[in-house]
């Protein structure tokens, strides 16, 4: 789906990079929702075709005015921040110029000095918008929660997506690389498997060619424990099938050792799974500890360990989480929340 005439278009939310990412995924969940509500578009080589979206070569041919005057060019990382400078002083297209940061640490020099020239800035987290040099408008993500919903029978769910249907299921989601902590979640799964053969763990994802040494590594560490039949490794799936898998947990560990943002315990919250999570990117505003969770310090293997193993340990506790889980998402943080709050600052803008 595509607006059939860009001088309708008010909002311009650009995503330049052709592989699936944090961003994507963003522009991918939020445009068509505030598609409703405002004229907007994506730019992007590749989105779904229920994304309104114009090839980003057209924005040279774009008229240079939107309907009612400026438009507003919604940046999310540095090149598309680059992008509406050039669109904007250089071809003389006339835009409000409006940036997410997600970093979760100090900017470089020339990343602050883009920040400086947006006419305004969203942090996605308290923690992201500590780390910026002016003054930004904290907006968390949302989720979909009807999409990313608890089903009351995970057992027929777990067959049809080929997973042990019996025992608990316990999950760590995302791309597979050092940063993740995906090292930490097989450690503590091998503990907390050889002592309860009823629990099985699925790490799923997707290794790049520079990170296949170490998922092999991790795959040869459960082989050794004798623990192929527990702990499963997964590819990543396509994104229609992830709403699925979490559905089909008991328990989401996030383990990372550094994140931007990190939407997944939100995902998985929301389909009434708990989340074990390091004090990493927004973990500390979404997981409220002993209600939807538990938080640990970063690299603290013996208490992500032990905190898999006590929520796994005490059903009544483990379902009460859930309940509160999937409260809290839908008190806190619901997609048309954020949608909502991100066209405020567009229509703030586009009224200037």
């Amino acid at each position: 789906m595509a607006p059939t005439k860009f001088r309708d278009i008010d909002v311009i939310a650009p995503s330049f990079k052709k592989r699936y990412s944090g961003v994507t995924s963003t522009v991918i969940r939020l445009v068509p929702i505030q598609a409703r509500d405002i004229a907007i578009t994506a730019t992007s080589p590749l989105l779904p075709e229920e994304v309104p979206n114009v090839p980003p070569s057209a924005l040279v041919t774009m008229p240079r005015s939107g309907p009612s005057g400026p438009r507003v060019w919604h940046a999310r990382r540095n090149v598309e921040m680059v992008a509406g400078l050039a669109l904007k002083y250089i071809l003389g297209k006339r835009l409000r110029l409006l940036f997410t940061s997600a970093a979760q640490r100090r900017h470089t020099g020339f990343t602050r000095w883009l920040i400086r020239r947006m006419d305004h800035v969203i942090a996605t987290s308290g923690k992201s918008a500590s780390y910026l040099e002016r003054e930004a408008t904290v907006i968390r993500h949302g989720v979909d929660c009807e999409l990313f919903q608890p089903v009351a029978d995970k057992a027929s769910l777990r067959a049809a997506l080929d997973l042990p249907t019996d025992g608990l299921l316990v999950g760590c989601f995302g791309r597979i690389r050092h940063q993740k902590g995906n090292d930490l979640f097989v450690q503590a799964m091998i503990k907390v498997c050889k002592t309860r053969p009823d629990v099985r763990a699925l790490m799923m994802g997707r290794a790049t060619a520079d990170n296949a040494e170490f998922l092999q590594d991790l795959k040869d560490k459960v082989t050794a424990a004798g623990l192929d039949s527990q702990i499963l490794f997964r590819d990543e799936v396509p994104v229609e099938d992830v709403p699925r898998h979490f559905q089909a947990l008991d328990l989401y560990v996030a383990p990372q050792r550094w994140e931007g943002f990190g939407l997944t315990p939100l995902e998985a919250m929301s389909c009434g799974v708990p989340a074990v999570a390091t004090k990493v990117g927004a973990f500390e505003e979404l997981v409220v500890p002993d209600e939807t969770g538990t938080l640990c310090e970063i690299e603290d293997l013996d208490k992500i360990t032990a905190d898999i193993a006590d929520c796994l340990s005490d059903a009544a506790r483990l379902a009460q989480m859930s309940e509160n889980s999937r409260k809290h998402v839908l008190e806190n943080f619901r997609l048309e929340g954020e949608a909502a709050a991100i066209i405020a600052i567009y229509r703030d803008l586009l009224s200037r």
